[in-house]
This record gives structure tokens, sequence and C-alpha cells, in this order.
């Protein structure tokens, strides 16, 4: 499950250039310094980019957005590199989990969670943006979490098509962000440095899991109508 933490943060980001454009230009083009603004003036305080209410960043998922207080708003990855997925495990429902992650009091949320009798997405964060859900600084800014309804001491909560749908999902990140498809960039949340939590536990099945991952990865991509 996810867990909180860097909320004092607020909008501090890396990279922000208001204030040393000066040393900026002095190594780069007038017009690629503009550019370079142009980019990031979001990122002033009190400005966001702008974002389409509802949008998903995987086709066929649903939207629930998460409470602002348990995510961090960023330009991922452009501010901060995407380089790993995170798999968790809910230790409760998948309705549990989604209404604990719209609480502003929990702290912490996942960037999608999926449910275990039909596979069913609900993303809660975008992509681009930090969830707080590794209980690791670093590794929230470099990586997008997975929950997965179930239980780590029953076997049953991983289902056929759950496995399924988590492995096309984390393919398709994979993909967005050219991550190695291995365990050193697919890892459970009890192997993020610091981890107190221990999902997604003994029961889930590793190899099964990247095997469906690969798979995933080399299916044959849908075509559209303007490109038959």
């Amino acid at each position: 499950m996810a867990v909180g933490e860097d909320r004092a943060e607020g909008v501090k980001r890396r990279g922000l250039l208001v204030g040393v454009g000066a040393t900026v230009a002095a190594g780069i083009t007038a017009l690629a310094f503009r550019e370079e603004l142009g980019r990031l003036w979001w990122q002033i305080p009190g400005v966001d980019k702008q974002r389409t209410e509802g949008e998903v960043d995987q086709p066929g998922a649903r939207w629930v957005a998460a409470s602002a207080a348990n995510l961090r708003i960023a330009d991922r990855p452009a501010d901060y590199e995407i380089d790993k997925v995170v798999i968790h495990v809910t230790q409760g429902s998948y309705a549990s989990a989604i209404k604990v992650f719209r609480d502003p009091a929990h702290a912490a949320a996942t960037h999608y969670v999926i449910r275990a009798r039909d596979g069913e997405i609900t993303q809660m964060a975008r992509e681009l943006d930090v969830a707080f859900h590794a209980g690791n600084r670093s590794y929230n800014e470099s990586s997008v979490g997975i929950e997965h309804e179930g239980f780590v001491d029953r076997p049953s909560s991983f289902t056929k098509v759950m496995y399924e749908a988590s492995a096309r999902l984390t393919a398709d990140i994979c993909a967005r962000y050219e991550i190695p498809l291995d365990r050193e960039h697919i890892i459970g949340h009890n192997e993020v440095p610091g981890a107190t939590h221990t999902d997604p536990g003994p029961h889930w099945d590793w190899d099964r899991y990247m095997e469906l991952v690969r798979r995933a990865a080399n299916r044959p991509k849908a075509t559209t109508a303007a490109e038959r």
C-alpha cells in the first residue's frame, strides 16, 4: 500500500530557472534560453501547467482524481526522469483504496489502482505528476505506482485477469518512457530503499508477471481507422 511523504514541499520543483537566467544564458543560445523559459514558466509558485479534466495516460482506464494533497504537480519526464514502475498491494478492497487516495488526510496515492475480479484500471494521478506512494522521495519522483486489489497473505487475491491487466499497463508505461523490462526497473514496494511495507509479498509471482509484461510489450499494436 502507498505511504505518504514530502507534503510540505509544496510547489518547489527541481530545474526552476527563474533567477539564474544569466548563468544559463551564458552557456546556451538566446533562442534556446527563451525556449527553456517558455517550457518552465508554469513552475513559478502559484502557476499550474494546464491540465484537461479527466484525461488519462492509459487508454481504457477510468479517471478518479486523487486528492491534490496526496501528490505533487510536476512535468515528468522533463523535470524528473521516469525509470521505474513500483508494484503495490492494497491490503484492502479496490473501492477502499480509491476512497483513501481521495482523502487529503491520507497523504498518499498511487497513479493507478487495479481491480481483482475484472482487471478494471482506475487512474488517480497523471503520470507527469509525482504521486506519494513509495515512501522514498527520489523513488516517488522517478516512478509510476500501481496498486493491486488484494492482500499479501492471500494468493487468491492475485487473479489471472488482474495480472494480465497490470502487465499490459506496465508494458505500456515502460514503452512510454523507454524503461527496461527487467527487475531492476519493475520493482515491489518492499524493494524501495527504506521501505517499511512488505507488498506485494511472497505470493506475488514475479516470474509469471515479468513474462506477461514482456509478452504484452510484444503484442501487435492496434491499428486506427486512419491508418488502414
